[in-house]
């Protein structure tokens, strides 16, 4: 997908996300516990904490319920919840391949939930490898475009961390890296003074599908039903919706 269409499909996906702001902070905060789990509930010394929290932070999410995560995360409060990560893998209307992240302590409960809104929204559930192969996991930071701001600033400040490419997007800029150097270019961007807009590990496709109005819209609809399940904390697709046919779709 070229970043252009995917920046279109990612401010779609926000506005969703944002219409379900409770749902959106149960996530976040779900995603910081499991990160102090896994590694410490020291952020200095736990990357992958330090970008849960920092996400968390940017849209919002209360101090106090982002530090009570840390600590049941890491064994210091009773409370916590063992999450299981699994990513589930499906085909949408018109071929879309479709990966389906979930955290969850019920994998029956997810699994069944899933398989519903795959199959009441068009879709068809995938063996495990038969739809994944067609993406990549990469670090993806949007950078706000402010003014005098150019791509061979952004690329200058972000190269030595790691990042592989730079893309203009117009009112924003994307910086891709490997997954692995997330953190160490959301904090090369950070420190260069610029605005972060998102910072994720991302699947990005390799082969995307251009849709027109309809066949679009019965795939968001599809990626709004499983982003409405509690055990659902990411949904990536490898359809190009360019941003004319995003107008009417949202029209």
């Amino acid at each position: 997908m070229s970043g252009h269409s995917k920046w279109a499909t990612t401010k779609h996906k926000k506005a969703v996300v944002d219409a379900r702001r409770g749902k959106l902070f149960a996530k976040l905060i779900k995603t910081v516990e499991v990160a102090a789990r896994t590694g410490g509930g020291d952020p200095s010394g736990n990357p992958t904490l330090a970008d849960a929290i920092a996400k968390a932070k940017g849209q919002s999410v209360p101090n106090d319920n982002i530090e009570r995560a840390v600590k049941r995360g890491s064994g210091v409060e009773d409370g916590g919840v063992t999450y299981e990560p699994i990513t589930y893998e499906a085909y949408g209307p018109n071929g879309v391949a479709v990966l389906v992240e979930c955290l969850t302590d019920n994998r029956n409960r997810a699994a069944s939930e899933v398989r519903v809104a795959i199959t009441r929204n068009g879709g068809t559930a995938a063996d495990p490898g038969s739809v994944s192969y067609l993406f990549h996991r990469k670090g993806v930071v949007i950078i706000t475009r402010t003014d005098g701001l150019e791509e061979d600033d952004v690329l200058l400040a972000v190269l030595e961390a790691g990042a592989e490419e730079v893309n203009d997007l117009g009112e924003s800029f994307e910086v891709v890296a490997e997954a692995t150097d997330l953190h160490a270019v959301r904090v090369a961007v950070g420190d260069a003074g610029l605005t972060i807009e998102s910072a994720d590990v991302s699947w990005l496709p390799t082969v995307s599908v251009p849709l027109d109005a309809e066949p679009a819209a019965k795939v968001l609809k599809l990626v709004e039903a499983l982003e409405d399940l509690d055990d659902v904390q990411n949904v990536w697709f490898n359809a190009d919706i360019s941003d004319e046919v995003m107008e009417l779709v949202t029209a």
